[in-house]
């Protein structure tokens, strides 16, 4: 990607948008294009429509999407679905329309079946039964990965998906309801230390393996994939047999009950976790295979202490930002 070629970014100011977003200003990037929700819904196929023919982007970061944990995706199987159905039809249908040179979409690694064969391939999806309690959300991400695939061979475009392990960082969520398990203990142990409760609830067993990889890495490999030259990049987009997904993660995985342990140390809280094993565990352990990627020469930076360090930082500073007086409103008032 030339560094002034237009590049939109959308979902910007979640998770992994708002790290993509820097890792594309600090790497000399200076024609972004983006847009808020209120701004710009993806839902609406009219508003798409009109936002890329006047803007007409070259390049497309596909990051925005409905998200949440366990407890989210299981109350809102509805919105999960059909909310991320129409950001990528609407998203990917317009890049095509409008001649993107290159599409990025963000998947997820719960798109692989829930017993797959350890680490996960590429070549594993749609290979078994999915893990239920996020079912309606793997099924919308799958059917974005196809619609990427179908265009790739019946048009040609230049579309690929990438699936990340469990991500957690800066601008995460840190609502208890829709958060995904890294922000929510850190909310949890956070509150603990401050209330000065010597007990705290984590869901599940404790026993299930993830794999946890930092936004910040995130936004670093999907950067990589778009700079690839156009033989690598083709290479990885044009088969009948292999969707053009590639993996990213960094190999290394970790019980729940020993990362509790590691982000209630970051965080300062030296009470007891409870395990509820009557609430639900997920899929029992997802690995992926990331060698495609390490192979091509990318590998994370960053260490899962140090990430986890980074993102009790952001959240220390979001909490003392929501804490401020507004000075305004009591200028007003006064």
């Amino acid at each position: 990607m030339d560094t002034h070629a237009k590049i939109y970014v959308a979902g910007h100011a979640g998770l992994v948008g708002s790290a993509l977003v820097c890792k594309l200003q600090e790497s000399g990037y200076d024609n972004l294009v983006l847009r808020t929700r209120q701004q710009l819904d993806l839902t609406d196929p009219s508003a798409v429509t009109h936002f890329f023919a006047t803007e007409r982007p070259e390049y497309v970061f596909l990051a925005a999407a409905r998200v949440g944990g366990i407890l989210a995706n299981a109350t809102f199987p509805v919105e999960f679905l059909s909310e991320n159905l129409r950001i990528e039809l609407n998203v990917i249908q317009e890049a095509f329309r409008t001649n993107v040179r290159r599409l990025l979409f963000l998947g997820s690694s719960c798109v692989y079946p829930k017993l797959a064969p350890q680490p996960i391939q590429e070549t594993h999806l749609l290979s078994g039964p999915l893990e239920f309690t996020n079912r309606a959300y793997a099924v919308a991400k799958i059917a974005g990965i196809e619609l990427c695939w179908a265009y790739n061979r019946e048009h040609g475009s230049r579309f690929m998906a990438v699936m990340p392990s469990n991500l957690y960082g800066k601008n995460d969520n840190y609502d208890l309801q829709s958060s995904h398990v890294v922000p929510a203990l850190i909310r949890k142990f956070d509150d603990a230390k401050i209330s000065g409760s010597q007990t705290v609830q984590v869901w599940g067993s404790g026993a299930p393996l993830r794999e946890f990889l930092l936004s910040d890495d995130a936004a670093d490999a999907c950067v990589f994939l778009m700079n690839l030259d156009s033989g690598t990049f083709s290479l990885l987009l044009d088969s009948d047999e292999r969707p053009p997904i590639v993996n990213v993660g960094g190999g290394e995985e970790i019980s729940i009950r020993a990362l509790s342990e590691l982000i209630a140390e970051v965080v300062g809280f030296r009470g007891e976790m409870i395990f509820d094993s009557h609430l639900p565990d997920g899929t029992p352990r997802k690995l992926l295979d990331s060698h495609v990627l390490k192979q091509l020469g990318w590998a994370p930076k960053v260490s899962l202490r140090e990430g986890l360090v980074t993102a009790y930082q952001d959240f220390c500073r979001k909490k003392r930002e929501a804490e401020k007086p507004d000075l305004t409103s009591a200028s007003l008032t006064n």
